[in-house]
């Protein structure tokens, strides 16, 4: 029996995908939203559907016709100002401004400088000109690119702009990414961009020893394997999330029985993949108000993966439309 505030998440999640099934219908895939309810859970923020539709409505008449934003993206987008500005029309305009600045600092126009963009908009202090936080993202970027050329996308902007908030030395962060990502791939950890991922979360912990983490992640994967839970290399990133808790590896029974849980619905059997990323998101905001983790400043950095998280679940679904409109033409 799961305790009732994982239980509360559960039910708003349950009743938030509803209501945007019932008022978005056929317009957006089932996956997006479940990525939309999973952004007011892990938030622990309420669903207005009025509020949430008019900001949604509101984003297309203020984009071009060729904007990612006048499709699918426009409503994970709503709700992330949703969630997170009391005013989140007026800081729209300041999103999009800080886009167009991500552009000209040299990053590609793609959905993830979009999420690029909300990351700074969010964790950037109010007065920033951002300025330093789209060199220092970009530096990071590079820095990527340089280790691993065909690993590296757009994709990575959202954990770029996130690791340049690290304060450190840039080289020696991406030294630490590399140390991450070549000691778990000879432990049982397949090489590709979700370790790679992987390897990037672990870095945003950059006081912790890289042996603690290592082992952590090492031992997490095993109890998985021993719960007869052989875990898919998508999920790699949720084994960082996961290995970033001291006490990481003895929640893993609870990450199962709140995926059995999602799995029993109706309405996400089908996506067992996905119920996975959200039963381990669910339990991390229930662990970070109990934890250290908000007193060590980390629960941005949460936030924000949460965040890198679900673009890259946009761009799964983006690659499945794409496909299925080639296989109808």
């Amino acid at each position: 029996m799961l305790q009732e505030p994982l239980q509360q998440k559960m039910t708003q999640y349950i009743d938030g995908y509803h209501q945007l099934k019932k008022e978005l219908k056929w317009r957006v895939s089932d996956k997006t939203l479940m990525m939309i309810a999973s952004i007011y859970v892990v938030n622990n923020k309420p669903l207005n559907i009025t509020r949430f539709t008019e900001l949604s409505e509101y984003i297309k008449t203020q984009v071009g016709m060729l904007s990612t934003l006048r499709g699918y993206q426009r409503f994970t987008i709503a709700a992330m100002l949703d969630v997170r500005f009391e005013n989140p029309k007026e800081k729209f305009q300041e999103f999009i401004d800080l886009y167009e600045r991500l552009i000209q600092g040299g990053f590609s126009r793609s959905p993830f400088s979009y999420i690029a963009a909300m990351v700074l908009l969010t964790n950037d202090p109010d007065e920033s000109d951002h300025q330093e936080s789209i060199e220092s993202a970009l530096a990071i970027y590079k820095g990527m690119k340089a280790q691993h050329f065909f690993l590296t996308s757009t994709a990575d902007y959202p954990l770029a702009v996130l690791l340049a908030k690290v304060d450190t030395d840039k080289q020696k962060l991406l030294d630490l990414t590399e140390t991450y990502y070549n000691e778990l791939s000879k432990n049982g950890f397949r090489k590709g961009n979700d370790l790679q991922f992987l390897s990037h979360i672990l870095s945003l912990q950059f006081d912790e020893k890289p042996k603690v983490l290592i082992e952590r992640s090492l031992n997490i994967l095993e109890k998985f394997k021993e719960s007869k839970r052989r875990l898919k290399t998508m999920h790699f990133p949720e084994v960082g999330l996961l290995a970033l808790l001291e006490d990481g590896i003895s929640q893993i029974d609870l990450v199962l029985e709140l995926e059995e849980q999602l799995n029993n619905e109706k309405a996400f059997k089908w996506y067992k993949d996905m119920n996975f990323i959200m039963a381990v998101n669910f339990l991390m905001t229930d662990k970070m108000k109990e934890s250290m983790i908000l007193e060590t400043g980390i629960f941005t950095t949460f936030e924000a993966l949460m965040q890198a998280q679900q673009a890259a679940m946009i761009a799964a679904v983006a690659s499945v439309s794409v496909t299925t409109n080639s296989n109808n033409t």
